[in-house]
């Protein structure tokens, strides 16, 4: 029976989903949303899937591999999809290891051996090898999403290899099973495919002696070099192709106990190149390179981003990581290094050796994959020649020959990687929307690959062959060892059903490229500027090049919604792929009216974690209003995007209230039959509490004030505007009246506008982008003459203040207000002040720090850790992500307990562990109304932490 193609054999593939769901314990997902998000993967290449199992066990393994067989449907093993190559997508029931089958099943510290299962992530298994000094020397830049069963597919590397080897050095062994159903376990091989691998080594053995380059970074092609010795390591970079492994023991090493780096600056990175074998004779554990475009596009793609000015002067770096019994010991061997440097070509270098400092420092080079994809000017850039490896001695010979390659195909590329072994990383502005664009690409291609075979290369150094270069290995190996590796196939997988297409009988590299084959069909007319996409929703579903960042457990504020389901199409990844499939209409064919696009959108936070934390600057948040927008547009929404999406509006009506009416709203809302009615009414969360209202607003209040005290003598250090925004001014008016007695006190003199202004948040969020644009825009007509003369505009809601800087830009693209607008935080300002407010300040205090997703986004937090320090306080700035809340999103019914499951992943309990006298600071209004309905003490805005240290009175206005 022929595989199926599941576009067409409706009848077969339903006989074959229902076949698997009685057999197999795991999920069986063979809807459009699932086939849609499992038909990419990190690479070019897109395949639409038969459909995805999530086995819980080997013996779902055995299950659905006997139900493919019976119905003749290829199988692709998959772990966490971040393969760059192409060999993890295909037409094929894909089996999903990242759900279930993730447990470190026995650990040795003595034998320093690991059994683990498929799907155990590579930071899950260095942190179980932690504690006895040991850890997994493989270690690639997806080191924290990235699964054991998939790095044993791609024979994936890492930063460490200098030292540590590759993954098919510290394979010991593996258990597998077949298509056909049998079981092998390489500690104590048994049966035909033994027997048969032993009779192709003999006849082929000295062959490959004579034509495999002698290369540490060698991964192209099957590891036929090792069938004499380790039937294990010869499976491995099998790229799934082979059999499914069910259990692999894995080989620990010795991790020195601290560590340090040293970044070697060079005029270039050819010097830096030049020069590895000189790093090399020093025995580190790691020789990372990079080239200035690097860092030109970090810096373009997030400008509140500061690590990177702490490199040294160059144009290219080498990252050289030392170890060491002690910070001492790893930081003398760095500052040995550098100093032996010095005479080849070393500009300048910096020595870290705190732990902090280093993580941020690795980011920059972890991240590349991610930052290279798009220039400044919303460019493109493409993996396909992607991670190539020389001898290092000739590494550089090999990057300007690459580089005069690139030319003559008038190709842009930016590049980094593994220097030390010799091993290139890049991403090139290939074109591949366009038939001659492709052409271009195929010469390229197979330019590239008689370049590095000229060098004494392989074609792939990390990433395996895949669909991006199986079809080049014959430009690599001889006819004889080609017709070798395709013996070495069948002798596992003779029916050729273990994911067909790669490495042999391999599929063209220039088929299936992702953007061609789904190329969108709807209109790219969208609601939204989308600059940094040159104006085209479509373009901006292709920024996620499915690197996986958001689908890690832990650090940063990506993906809180993932975080809390663990569900694919809840995180950034999934939610862009359905996206990108919608706006193809091939599997996902409904459109903006389209259920499960919906249903993924849903529980999207609009955090913007991701607009930061994604390499490639996918902003989730504006994709959802965009569907949002269409969707709904000229149709009956959701009751919350009348109550909460238009919340400035009825606050508005609400401040024209007498004070005692608003007592009574207020009362009224602690009556649980009304404000259960008024819920269910307005489509909030019935678990959720209604904030109080201010019983007058700080607006009200400063301008009853100013009409009985008259005109103040004007500051000594000019004027700025506060920005009343509705949190603040209707919720939490002491905030404001605490920042203008600092900013009163420092010699500022506070201005208000003369009417209510808004930013437009509430109405971007839910999608109404019509009135966010009419309200933005009546706002910034009532500012004018302040943003006209220079006034810098103060934001004390972070949420607000981003929304002025960054998203009003993407409303009103043509507004010239919108560009002269200097929009500036409450610590931005202060950070000026740092001295003053150090002399002034009363003394030290303890705080816990809520960063806002939006100020994590858009902001950055620099200038608020100045302040702080200046204040005196001792501030503990959680790495605990989105609060949960999230503006609306936490109020509306049916999300309370993913917003209550992110708060308690760090923040609620990091606070509830914190000491009586540790202030919460929490400058977001969201933040702060989930602390206080999470039941934890009271939060406070920087405003009231600076007022306290300067002992000023900040007003205190009641909400009573």
């Amino acid at each position: 029976m022929t595989a199926l193609e599941p576009t067409t054999r409706t009848d077969a593939t339903t006989a074959l989903a229902a076949d698997l769901a009685r057999v197999v314990g795991g999920e069986v997902r063979f809807d459009a949303a699932h086939r849609a998000m499992w038909s990419a993967d990190a690479s070019n290449y897109r395949k639409v899937p038969i459909g995805v199992v999530r086995p819980r066990d080997a013996a779902d393994v055995e299950a659905t591999l006997a139900v493919c067989r019976e119905h003749g449907v290829p199988v692709l093993p998959r772990g966490a999809g971040t393969s760059i190559a192409g060999q993890a997508v295909n037409t094929a029931v894909v089996l999903d290891f990242t759900r279930h089958m993730n447990r470190v099943l026995e650990l040795d510290p003595d034998a320093r051996t690991a059994r683990v299962e498929p799907g155990v992530i590579c930071d899950q298994l260095r942190d179980a090898a932690a504690p006895h000094g040991l850890t997994f020397g493989p270690d690639p830049s997806t080191h924290n999403r990235c699964t054991i069963g998939g790095m044993i597919g791609n024979n994936a590397c890492g930063s460490h290899s200098v030292a540590w080897g590759k993954t098919v050095d510290n394979t010991v062994g593996l258990e597998v099973l077949t298509y056909r159903g049998e079981r092998l376990d390489t500690s104590s091989p048994t049966g035909d495919i033994p027997r048969k691998l032993a009779a192709l080594h003999e006849r082929i053995g000295p062959r490959v002696a004579e034509t495999f380059p002698d290369l540490t970074r060698r991964v192209s092609g099957y590891n036929l070099d090792q069938l004499g010795g380790d039937l294990a390591k010869a499976m491995v970079g099998s790229e799934g192709t082979l059999a499914v492994t069910t259990a692999a023991t894995m080989r620990l090493v010795e991790s020195p106990p601290a560590r340090a780096l040293a970044v070697l600056g060079f005029e270039s990175a050819y010097v830096a190149a030049d020069n590895v074998m000189v790093v090399r004779e020093h025995s580190p554990l790691t020789i990372e390179g990079m080239d200035a475009g690097l860092i030109a596009a970090l810096r373009a793609q997030n400008p509140v981003e500061t690590m990177s000015r702490a490199l040294p002067p160059g144009g290219g770096w080498l990252y050289v990581e030392t170890g060491g019994v002690d910070r001492a010991e790893a930081r003398a061997e760095a500052e040995r290094i550098a100093k032996a440097m010095r005479p080849y070509g070393l500009t300048e270098a910096v020595i870290e050796d705190d732990p902090g400092r280093m993580k941020a420092l690795w980011r920059i080079r972890e991240d590349g994959a991610g930052i290279l994809t798009r220039s400044p000017d919303g460019g493109e850039a493409w993996p396909g020649w992607e991670d190539a490896a020389v001898p290092p001695e000739r590494f550089g010979s090999y990057l300007r020959e690459f580089d005069r390659v690139l030319e003559r195909h008038g190709r842009r590329g930016v590049y980094y990687g593994h220097f030390g072994d010799g091993c290139l990383h890049v991403r090139i502005d290939f074109d591949l929307v366009t038939e001659p664009g492709i052409a271009n690409f195929r010469a390229f291609m197979e330019d590239a690959a008689d370049a590095v075979v000229a060098h004494g290369g392989s074609l792939s150094g990390e990433h395996g062959d895949g669909r991006a270069r199986s079809e080049l290995l014959p430009r690599m190996y001889p006819p004889d060892i080609i017709a070798a590796f395709e013996e070495f196939k069948g002798v596992f997988d003779p029916d050729d059903r273990m994911n067909p297409g790669c490495i042999v009988r391999s599929a063209r590299m220039d088929e299936d490229l992702r953007i061609f084959v789904g190329m969108p069909t709807m209109p790219d007319d969208p609601q939204l500027a989308f600059t940094h996409d040159r104006g085209s929703f479509t373009r901006a579903t292709r920024r996620c090049l499915g690197v996986g960042k958001c689908v890690t457990s832990h650090g940063g504020v990506m993906c809180p919604s993932y975080r809390a389901t663990g569900d694919e199409r809840h995180s950034t990844r999934g939610r862009a792929r359905l996206l990108f499939e919608m706006a193809g209409g091939e599997v996902i064919t409904g459109g903006w009216r389209d259920d499960d696009v919906a249903e993924a959108l849903d529980l999207c936070l609009s955090c913007k974690g991701c607009k930061t934390d994604c390499p490639v600057g996918v902003d989730m948040a504006a994709y959802k209003t965009e569907f949002l927008a269409n969707r709904y547009k000229h149709r009956l929404r959701p009751a919350s995007h009348y109550s909460m999406g238009a919340l400035p509006r009825w606050m508005r009506i609400v401040g024209k209230l007498p004070a005692s009416a608003i007592t009574g709203l207020n009362a009224l809302a602690r009556v649980s039959f009304l404000a259960g009615l008024a819920k269910r009414v307005g489509g909030i969360a019935p678990e959720r509490g209604i904030p109080e209202i201010a019983r007058e607003t700080y607006t009200t209040a400063a301008r009853t004030r100013a009409l009985a005290e008259g005109p103040r003598s004007p500051g000594t250090r000019g004027r700025v505007l506060l920005w009343p925004d509705t949190f603040t001014d209707h919720f939490d008016p002491s905030v404001a009246a605490d920042a203008v007695a600092v900013l009163e006190s420092l010699g500022y003199t506070v201005e208000l506008p003369p009417r209510t202004v808004c930013c437009g948040l509430t109405w971007t969020s839910t999608g109404q982008v019509s009135t966010a644009r009419r309200v933005l825009r009546r706002s910034l007509r009532t500012i004018e003459p302040w943003v006209t003369a220079g006034v810098p505009v103060i934001g004390l809601e972070p949420s607000c203040t981003a929304a002025l800087r960054t998203d009003a830009e993407e409303l009103l693209p043509d507004e010239p207000l919108v560009k002269t607008l200097d929009v500036r935080t409450f610590a931005e300002v202060l950070a000026e002040h740092v001295d003053e407010l150090r002399d002034r300040s009363a003394g030290a205090r303890r705080a816990l720090v809520q960063l806002h997703c939006h100020q994590h986004a858009d902001l950055g937090s620099d200038a608020d850790r100045t302040v702080m320090a200046a204040l005196g306080i001792d501030a503990e700035v959680l790495d605990s992500g989105c609060c949960g809340l999230a503006g609306n999103f936490g109020f509306e019914k049916g999300h309370y307990e993913v917003s209550m499951a992110a708060a308690e992943r760090v923040l609620l309990p990091a606070v509830r562990a914190a000491d009586p006298d540790v202030a919460v600071l929490a400058d977001g209004f969201s933040c702060r109304t989930q602390l206080r309905q999470a039941g934890t003490r009271e939060p406070v805005h920087l405003a009231r932490m600076a007022a306290e240290a300067l002992g000023l009175r900040g007003g205190g206005h009641s909400t009573e």
